[in-house]
């Protein structure tokens, strides 16, 4: 799990690149990248409020199968 400092950096660099800050949480190939590099492209805003949400909501940590985890399921 990442620390309060590690989000906070990387929302603080998704504010100005938000393709980058969600490069830094997901890597370059997640789907999370590349809708933030599209959204980003046809808007900076919607870039801007996709790459938090990416960052803050979505969990990196997956199962061996490739799911994502978006909340905490018991």
């Amino acid at each position: 799990m990442a620390t309060r400092c590690e989000i906070f950096c990387e929302i603080l660099i998704a504010i100005l690149l938000p393709p980058l800050g969600v490069f830094f949480r997901h890597g370059c190939c997640s789907i999370e990248f590349c809708i933030c590099l599209l959204l980003t492209i046809l808007g900076y805003v919607p870039g801007i409020i996709y790459a938090i949400y990416a960052i803050v909501v979505v969990d990196r940590d997956r199962d061996p199968d490739g799911d994502i985890h978006y909340y905490n399921s018991a």
